[in-house]
């Protein structure tokens, strides 16, 4: 088997095993590529990093149901395309579509028979990261492949994020209910004091209207502005927000990583221990053999 054949069976031995037997299978798969002769292949199998505990559990789901990833996949593909589209309706479908994906995924990964309840972190992590497969192809290919290592979390569907609404126009009806609501002329008298009167009532009228049509388009201009300032403002929490849970997420699992070298650690130190114990052992046997030769 060549070396390249042998990490690859490694790496998906090792991200289907349990995880509390990682580094010690890690430690013999690398053992049996360096008694073989493959000693670039055993490095690099000794370097597979330990997954996070959500990662590892959505990894589990993937290996069990290999729809999920074609699933994710589809959904996204369709919500990039209502957001090209400018499609409300599509959209608004899609995305309650994509948070009972999101919810029977995560309830699938983390809700098993027999299993202590999972923590709101961890809930957190797999959703997050769930949700950054239907924006990210490449973590939806990495999902797919089984081999997650941390939690991950993108913000929107794709590279564009959300794009801006466009602009409302109003429908025929609205159109033409305004148009009957205009004022109508009055009646002219045919007196010969309303045909005097008649110049100065029409400049008035058409006066009154113009005025009526500013403050129309003024107070339009008005909400448009805040409307724009409101959702420029959702904008920048909703940035602020993804960025502080993108930061919270890596933090977490530095903290997690640290955890798993310091046990890591801990582990070499009490091997180094017992065979320190063993040598002074042997060490006082043969001392002790020496002496009664001596005598």
């Amino acid at each position: 088997m060549s070396g390249a054949e042998l990490l690859s069976e490694a790496a998906a031995e090792l991200y289907a095993c349990d995880l509390a037997a990682f580094a010690e299978r890690r430690t013999a798969l690398a053992a049996r590529a360096r008694a073989a002769g493959e000693a670039s292949a055993a490095k690099q199998i000794a370097a597979l990093r330990k997954p996070t505990r959500s990662a590892w559990a959505i990894n589990q789901l993937v290996r069990a149901d290999p729809s999920v990833p074609s699933r994710l996949a589809a959904l996204g593909d369709g919500l990039r395309a209502a957001e090209a589209e400018l499609d409300g309706e599509k959209i608004r479908e899609l995305s309650l579509a994509r948070r009972q994906l999101v919810d029977a995924l995560v309830r699938q990964a983390l809700w098993l028979p027999g299993q202590p309840t999972p923590s709101a972190v961890l809930q957190e992590e797999v959703t997050a990261t769930f949700g950054a497969a239907l924006a990210d192809p490449q973590v939806a290919e990495q999902l797919a492949a089984g081999t997650l290592l941390r939690a991950e979390h993108r913000a929107g569907f794709g590279p564009g994020g959300r794009r801006p609404l466009a602009p409302v126009q109003p429908s025929g009806e609205a159109r033409r209910a305004r148009a009957t609501a205009r004022p109508t002329a009055r009646p002219v008298a045919s007196t010969a004091a309303s045909t005097a009167a008649r110049p100065v009532a029409v400049p008035a009228a058409a006066q009154a209207e113009r005025a009526r049509r500013k403050a129309v388009a003024e107070a339009g201009r008005a909400r448009r502005k805040a409307v724009a300032e409101a959702e420029r403002a959702l904008a920048e929490a909703s940035l602020a927000a993804d960025v502080a849970a993108k930061a919270e997420l890596e933090q977490l699992s530095v903290v997690r990583r640290a955890e798993e070298q310091l046990a890591d650690a801990r582990q070499r130190l009490a091997e180094v221990r017992l065979r320190a114990r063993r040598a002074r052992s042997a060490q006082g046997k043969a001392r002790w053999a020496l002496d009664r030769l001596h005598k």
